[in-house]
């Protein structure tokens, strides 16, 4: 049973910063195409970040230059740190596993909430 577990959410003033953390269980992490989504109140969930096995990197443009995400595969954890946050970056935050072609697959953690202040 595959598990992706996120943490590192909660309140901060507009300008501040937060680490989310996803720590993965079983053997996928290293397979997996990494990624966090967000979901605002009445909103369509969006992708924010994601990372490939080589490490490449893929962000929404309106993430691009505040949030970074990275992989630690000894740890079986991705993050994202999210720097000079903005009101509208509240939303509840999403860790995806995903493979695609042979075997694929897709896993959703329980999401970590994250407000912003004005």
């Amino acid at each position: 049973q595959v598990q992706l577990v996120e943490s590192g959410g909660g309140l901060v003033q507009a300008g501040g910063s937060l680490r989310l953390s996803c720590a993965a269980s079983g053997s996928i992490f290293s397979r997996s195409v990494m990624g966090w989504y967000r979901q605002a109140p009445g909103k369509q969930r969006d992708l924010v970040a994601t990372i490939s096995t080589s490490d490449m990197t893929n962000y929404a443009d309106s993430v691009k230059g505040r949030f970074t995400i990275s992989r630690d595969t000894a740890k079986n954890t991705v993050y994202l740190l999210m720097n000079s946050l903005k009101p509208e970056d509240t939303a509840v935050y999403y860790c995806n596993a995903k493979k695609t072609g042979w075997g694929p697959y897709n896993f959703w953690g329980q999401g970590t909430r994250v407000t912003v202040s004005s």
